[in-house]
């Protein structure tokens, strides 16, 4: 018998804590992932997760996790895909303190990443925007919060760990106002604010009343957001926000969608590729082509300025008389 407790919290302190030194971003999706994982373990084998040996992780549990992520949880193949890089890591670490249990490891090592299709981003209008940024009650306290974290997502494109992650001294409201933030890769960014956004974010500051390390955007007990907090809050003004903007009614709206959103107004406004991508704390420029995909009209202004100078005429065919015009339309 090997105790998992011992092994998991191992892991956590010896391996992502002192031997890669993992940013807080990936100890925090780890742990959540970790926490879902042993969640559907001890309903499947009736076991508290403290008293669960590692020899009942095998690979057919852990198969059934990632099914149980998709089709009862309703996450996307991403989400399932990170939740599996989680579980390889630990499993690749146990490898090598406990060799008995190797035949079980390796077959969970094998369980291999799932494909996922290339489609474009889901993303919201400007109308759609405001709609979902207006949707929270300003009366109450929570009304407030949640407008200022829709606000603040839908204008600097944070991803969601981010989001939760901000403290009150990461923002900045001065000369050049910003939010700073630790993003994927250890990578430290500060993201620009407009005066729409400085102004609600000084209001918020006046109310919130937080120290500099304290949380920007509390729970009610005053710890952070949790990202399943978020995600529920969101869903909620979406909800809301359908009433009085019906064209949400046939979108699935998650906080990834509230980035996805912020980039394609950025670009749609004219920010080229390569700062957009500084903007999102992508790595590589292919990153944010999804974006360009996603949007026709971007596509019109590339041909429209790749059109010579000196060409007799646009790029693209037009009919040179109206019932022609109107068979090309139809």
């Amino acid at each position: 018998m090997t105790a998992l407790a011992p092994t998991l919290q191992a892991f956590f302190v010896s391996r992502l804590g002192r031997q890669r030194d993992a940013s807080p971003h990936t100890v925090d999706s780890y742990r959540h992932a970790f926490r879902l994982f042993l969640i559907y373990a001890e309903g499947r084998t009736g076991t508290r997760p403290c008293e669960i040996d590692l020899g009942d992780l095998d690979a057919v549990l852990v198969s059934g996790f990632l099914d149980h992520l998709e089709e009862a949880r309703g996450c996307s193949v991403a989400s399932r895909n990170t939740r599996l890089a989680a579980i390889h890591s630990f499993f690749a670490f146990a490898s090598y303190r406990h060799p008995e249990h190797a035949e079980t490891i390796q077959q969970v090592m094998a369980i291999p990443r799932k494909k996922t299709d290339r489609i474009p981003r889901a993303f919201l209008t400007d109308v759609e925007m405001e709609a979902l940024m207006a949707a929270p009650d300003r009366s109450t306290w929570s009304g407030r919060r949640d407008h200022a974290l829709l606000v603040i997502a839908l204008r600097t494109g944070l991803r969601l760990s981010e989001l939760t992650g901000l403290r009150c001294r990461d923002v900045e409201l001065g000369t050049a106002a910003h939010v700073k933030c630790l993003g994927k890769g250890r990578k430290r960014r500060d993201t620009p604010l407009d005066r729409r956004t400085v102004a609600l974010l000084r209001s918020w500051l006046g109310e919130r009343r937080g120290e500099p390390d304290d949380a920007l955007f509390p729970s009610r007990r005053g710890g952070r957001l949790s990202p399943d907090a978020v995600q529920r809050l969101v869903a909620k003004h979406v909800t809301t926000a359908r009433a009085a903007c019906p064209s949400l009614a046939n979108k699935r709206v998650s906080t990834h969608n509230l980035r996805h959103s912020c980039a394609m107004d950025l670009l749609r406004n004219g920010l080229d590729v390569a700062t957009l991508a500084l903007w999102l704390g992508h790595e590589k420029l292919e990153s944010v082509n999804a974006y360009i995909q996603a949007d026709p009209t971007l596509k019109e202004r590339a041909l429209e300025r790749l059109t010579p100078l000196n060409s007799a005429g646009p790029g693209r065919y037009k009919p040179p008389d109206e019932l022609l015009a109107f068979l090309e339309g139809l």
